[in-house]
């Protein structure tokens, strides 16, 4: 019987799995940071909205309007 040399089992299909997963976790992360802005004017928005539908009763749609510089064009009446 001849020893044959032990040869080294890579896996390729794992090794590029794992590659893609990271590479998927990596533009998660750069998209979930890139939006964070998004987040805080969004969280300001509702902020305004309840804080003007509050103290003038008027409608959410109203203090939308509002919040967004659009109160001079719909008068509530």
């Amino acid at each position: 019987m001849s020893d044959t040399p032990a040869t080294s089992n890579f896996d390729w299909i794992k090794a590029l799995n794992v590659i893609a997963l990271l590479l998927c976790a990596f533009c998660l992360t750069f998209i979930a940071i890139n939006l964070r802005p998004v987040a805080k004017w969004a969280n300001n928005q509702n902020i305004c909205v309840e804080q003007e539908v509050s103290k003038s009763q008027a409608p959410i749609s109203w203090g939308v309007r509002k919040c967004n510089g659009r109160s001079k064009v719909y008068q509530v009446k």
